[in-house]
């Protein structure tokens, strides 16, 4: 059996909707609090009353008002007025960090884009090794490390080879493309491909066809365009020949005047 007394609003405070409505009109104004929509218990002696948001660009929210009383008292007290969304309301997407909204072609000159420590898809070309050196210690190592021609701090993982290979293929330079799809043959046989070394060697090179629309880009073996080295025309798909410009010896010398 359910004890009435641990679900149900406190009447004094439930009664209170005036005492309500003035905290969300001294919050917001006549215009945009509406009609009373209902009361619910919070605690013992605590009560959240909401009103309907009137306010234009407000579809779904309410304003929230949260009343208490002392056990020995008859009178509402004021705790908290709030504007909240309801579940129909229009809200702001979630937040996405800066990076994570980022897109190819969003920097511009003079923008900076810091790589975390601990990126995965970064490794060390060279160890520190296992004593603990100081700030100046591995600057030494890492000046020794430039004079040897080491070069880079840090060079690919191999997942950040795994996430490069794989938005390759999936992107325009991959073997889905529309335009790879409709192209008579592929880029692996194409004299504009430049191989990679490397890791990604076995996959991808680059095009170096300027009237191509991957010039200077990643593109499968797999990939393809009408740009291909070895395309020929069909007989039928050749332009006319234009004929050759008729040579008028024709000149004034040959009337005679009459």
């Amino acid at each position: 059996m359910i004890d009435l007394d641990e679900t149900s609003p406190d009447a004094i405070l439930a009664a209170a909707v005036e005492d309500a409505r003035a905290a969300a009109l001294d919050l917001a104004g006549a215009a945009d609090v509406g009609d009373h929509l209902d009361v619910r218990r919070e605690d013992d002696l605590v009560v959240t009353h909401t009103f309907a948001c009137t306010r234009p660009g407000y579809r779904g929210w309410h304003w929230s008002v949260t009343l208490t009383r002392d056990a020995a008292g008859t009178g509402a007290t004021l705790n908290e007025a709030v504007l909240l969304p309801g579940a129909e309301a229009i809200v702001a997407p979630s937040w996405v960090p800066y990076k994570e909204r980022l897109q190819p072609g969003d920097l511009s000159p003079g923008d900076l884009l810091p790589v975390e420590d601990e990126d995965p898809r970064l490794v060390p070309t060279y160890f520190f090794g296992d004593d603990p050196l100081d700030a100046d210690s591995k600057a030494q190592v890492r000046q020794v490390a430039k004079d040897l021609g080491l070069g880079r701090v840090r060079t690919l993982s191999p997942e950040g080879i795994d996430m490069a290979a794989q938005r390759w293929y999936e992107g325009d330079g991959g073997p889905d493309a529309l335009i790879a799809k409709s192209a008579p043959d592929s880029c692996w046989s194409c004299g504009f491909l430049v191989r990679l070394a490397g890791p990604l060697a076995d996959t991808f090179g680059v095009c170096a066809n300027g009237n191509a629309n991957d010039d200077g880009k990643a593109v499968t073996f797999n990939h393809g365009c009408g740009a291909h080295s070895e395309v020929k025309l069909a007989r039928k798909q050749q332009p006319i020949p234009v004929p050759d410009h008729v040579f008028d010896t024709l000149t004034d010398d040959g009337f005679v005047a009459l």
